[in-house]
């Protein structure tokens, strides 16, 4: 059975780049929040090590903060970036999806979920 490979360990925490990040851009936990849509406490648990983002913000922090890329970040939280679905690759994705059956449909989506959720 193969294993996964794992990243690097990481050199840096995520509250430590999100600190760096705050610094770089003179922004408050206020500012970020605002900025990805997310609520203030969240950003201020991450800050203080209590939780990490979820990989959808993560996106959202680098596209908001371009100098903090989203293998940085991703790093920092000691995980590879998702890779991103091109048009085709989705329309292709829709594709299997349609010829389905819906019991089928509802099991796959419940692997995909799994295999996701294992990123997280």
């Amino acid at each position: 059975m193969e294993t996964a490979e794992r990243p690097e360990p990481a050199e840096e925490t995520f509250a430590q780049v999100l600190a760096a990040l705050k610094d770089e851009y003179g922004a408050s936990d206020s500012e970020v929040a605002r900025r990805i849509g997310a609520h203030v406490s969240t950003v201020n648990n991450w800050g203080h090590g209590k939780a990490n983002p979820r990989p959808a913000a993560v996106r959202k922090i680098a596209a908001e903060f371009p100098k903090f890329t989203e293998d940085r970040l991703f790093a920092a939280l000691g995980k590879r970036p998702p890779a991103p679905l091109s048009a085709d690759e989705r329309s292709e994705v829709l594709d299997v999806l349609d010829r389905l059956t819906e019991e089928q449909r509802r099991m796959l989506l419940i692997q995909a979920r799994a295999v996701a959720d294992s990123n997280e």
